[in-house]
């Protein structure tokens, strides 16, 4: 069964029914899912799905050539075989479909350019030429996105200019990831989440029926499981100097988000060094260079300034608990890493991840009109800034202060600051009081929401000041995880 991906598929349809000759390109992380998707796409559609190979040029048009050869073109009646890309490219208009579009899909383009360079050359000249008034549709898709983004989609490329549809095909959000355990508690689809993240080929390795620490032990930390050598293949596949990632990877994994920090931890002598380093892993989905939201763009452009963070929840679960237990798991400890190593701690490890979670909640809810005002920033607050503190004489202070969430709208006087707690207690009181303590800089005029997010609930006098202040709203777990209709800020 196909789960999710429904923006992705409506994009593709959408191009398939236009009328003019389309060149798309779809790209994005290796375990993503564009795969998947295009199949499901290709479904019930008259098409040529070809899948590229790490071989020799003479050997992929040989496949190439036998693929198209199979759809009954004209060709087939005088040859077995293309004798250059020009002509089996220029093939694709003769696709006996009738008034239906000619689809085809090139999957793993990279490989095909890595064998031979003029691939793009040849490609662009056909479609000013020929194909772009033609009743067809090519789907050029790849994993490495170093150089579908540096290179074939570059200025200086061939191809620039001329897709008509480019597609960056990014991890599944929390709604559609959890479908894929859909008889687990909404608590237990948290946690999950925190594990897996949304990319499908890890989501798929979980069986629904086992519990979440059966399916940790059985499918993650297990010698020879699936997803017990998943980030070492990654890794290999994508970079070089694997130990020094791993080790910057590690770092931030554990906390250090700084970038002095990790230099430090991963012992590199030169923040620049560390900067490439980072650059490279933020390219691939791993990592993300994050702001507090609201923040100038000249502090953007200061390499030193921002906090690093593992975007990828199976990275950070493996870096977490993974490989700082390497040597036990390859000895076979699996049950004795879990218990004493993972189990205790995976509660608050899912903490981060249910932040994520939150976020998306309010994005879902901007996109029903159900928020009190529409928002054009949403992120992670964390500064220094004013708070009030009856112990000084001005009756305020200033402090580091970090707010779990913070949305605001064009003009900024409408604020909604959500806090999230994902532990076993209730949400006290006392931090209520101390979310409406934060103040954001110079905004005192503004308008303030607050949307708490709670695990376990919430104390009675929080309850009670939700009849005085329409301005607070409460959400427990049920509401979060199941968007139900009463989930309205």
């Amino acid at each position: 069964m196909f789960i999710g991906r429904s923006a992705e598929l409506q994009f593709f349809e959408s191009k398939y029914n236009e009328d003019k000759g389309q060149l798309i390109v779809l790209y994005g992380r290796r375990r993503v899912g564009k795969t998947e998707t295009l199949r499901e796409f290709c479904k019930n559609k008259p098409h040529v799905f070809y899948s590229c190979t790490q071989s020799t040029d003479h050997t992929q048009l040989q496949r190439f050539s036998q693929q198209m050869m199979r759809e009954d073109i004209p060709a087939r009646k005088y040859i077995t075989e293309f004798a250059d890309w020009e002509n089996a490219f220029r093939a694709i208009q003769e696709l006996p479909y009738g008034n239906k579009k000619k689809l085809i899909v090139i999957d793993e383009f990279p490989y095909m350019c890595k064998a031979n360079g003029s691939i793009p050359s040849i490609l662009q000249n056909l479609w000013d030429t020929e194909l772009k008034d033609s009743n067809i549709m090519i789907i050029l898709c790849g994993s490495a996105m170093s150089f579908i983004e540096k290179e074939l989609l570059a200025e200086n490329n061939p191809l620039y200019g001329r897709a008509t549809g480019i597609y960056k095909m990014k991890p599944m959000g929390f709604y559609d990831a959890v479908k894929f355990l859909p008889k687990y508690t909404p608590k237990e689809k948290i946690i999950a989440y925190s594990v897996l993240g949304g990319i499908p080929h890890y989501l798929k390795q979980f069986d629904p029926n086992m519990t979440l620490g059966q399916n940790i032990k059985n499918n993650i930390i297990t010698k020879g499981s699936i997803l017990y050598s998943e980030v070492e293949f990654l890794l290999h596949q994508e970079l070089r100097e694997t130990s020094i990632y791993n080790t910057i990877i590690e770092a931030v994994a554990l906390g250090n988000t700084k970038l002095g920090d990790i230099c430090q931890k991963a012992m590199i002598d030169s923040t620049s060094k560390a900067s490439v380093y980072l650059r490279n892993l933020i390219e691939l989905g791993i990592v993300e260079r994050e702001f507090s939201v609201g923040a100038r763009l000249k502090e953007k452009g200061n390499g030193n300034r921002g906090l690093y963070r593992i975007t990828d929840n199976f990275f950070k679960f493996w870096y977490t608990f993974g490989f700082a237990n390497f040597s036990q798991l390859e000895d076979g400890d699996v049950d004795g890493v879990y218990r004493y190593a993972i189990e205790p701690a995976l509660h608050e490890f899912a903490s981060f991840a249910f932040e994520d979670v939150c976020k998306e909640f309010i994005k879902e809810q901007q996109k029903s009109n159900a928020l009190p005002f529409r928002y054009s920033k949403l992120g992670r607050w964390f500064g220094k800034t004013t708070v009030r503190d009856e112990n000084e004489a001005s009756g305020l202070r200033i402090a580091e202060t970090e707010i779990d969430l913070l949305a605001i709208d064009q003009d900024g006087k409408n604020y909604l600051i959500g806090e999230c707690k994902f532990r076993n207690q209730d949400f006290k009181y006392s931090e209520y009081l101390n979310t409406l303590a934060k103040l954001i800089p110079q905004k005192n005029t503004a308008k303030f929401h607050y949307a708490l997010f709670a695990e376990n609930g919430f104390d009675k006098k929080i309850v009670e000041e939700t009849r005085k202040n329409d301005c607070l709203h409460l959400y427990n777990l049920d509401d979060i995880v199941n968007l139900s209709e009463k989930s309205h800020v």
